[in-house]
């Protein structure tokens, strides 16, 4: 279980066999069911999740009750509504398992810290959070220079595993359209 955040880690700081048991100590395992919720909207966001296996969603209901994902978590992905958890209030996302899965949680009391006795950790998600932000952006430019055909391409092109994996609908809540849209997208793609 750790194996796969340890694997993750070393990608991108430099660090020990030794400090990374210590790091570990610090995560909690939790299996997690399908459709099984990890956060409630408006509940204390008190974790951050790093997906062992297994697929996750953030997602916000609008005033209709329509459910709106913004983000997906696969496998080596961290997720968490990064504004509750770094000031501990009330969230404005859930987050769900769309698959069976397997979660390490640090929570925010252990990752600050974690981060205050191994510095190389605040650098690990410095790295991770700017890839993050910079994914979002490119999301967001997407959805102004592309159109909604174009759009699905290029996510297509770029994460074929989501594409594969992800519900249809969830999909398309993701992109901003309809379920029968996507469809439409689909059925034009494969003629």
């Amino acid at each position: 279980m750790i194996e796969a955040l340890k694997v993750h880690i070393q990608k991108f700081v430099d660090i020990n066999e030794e400090d990374i048991v210590r790091i570990s100590s610090y995560f909690k395992h939790h299996k997690i069911k399908k459709k099984q919720y990890l956060l409630v909207e408006n509940q204390l966001c008190r974790s951050n999740y790093f997906v062992v296996r297994g697929c996750l969603r953030m997602f916000f209901t609008n005033e209709k009750g329509k459910e709106n994902t913004i983000q997906f978590a696969l496998e080596n992905w961290w997720l968490a509504d990064y504004t509750a958890f770094s000031t501990q209030k009330a969230s404005s996302f859930a987050i769900q398992a769309i698959e069976n899965s397997e979660v390490l949680s640090l929570d925010y009391v252990d990752h600050e810290t974690m981060l205050e006795q191994f510095p190389q950790m605040e650098r690990y998600f410095r790295i991770i959070h700017q890839r993050a932000h910079a994914a979002s952006q490119f999301r967001i430019k997407y959805l102004y220079d592309l159109s909604s055909e174009e759009f699905y391409h290029q996510f297509n092109k770029l994460h074929p595993e989501f594409v594969q994996r992800i519900p249809q609908y969830l999909l398309a809540s993701f992109l901003g359209f309809t379920p029968e849209y996507l469809s439409e997208i689909r059925k034009k793609a494969i003629s």
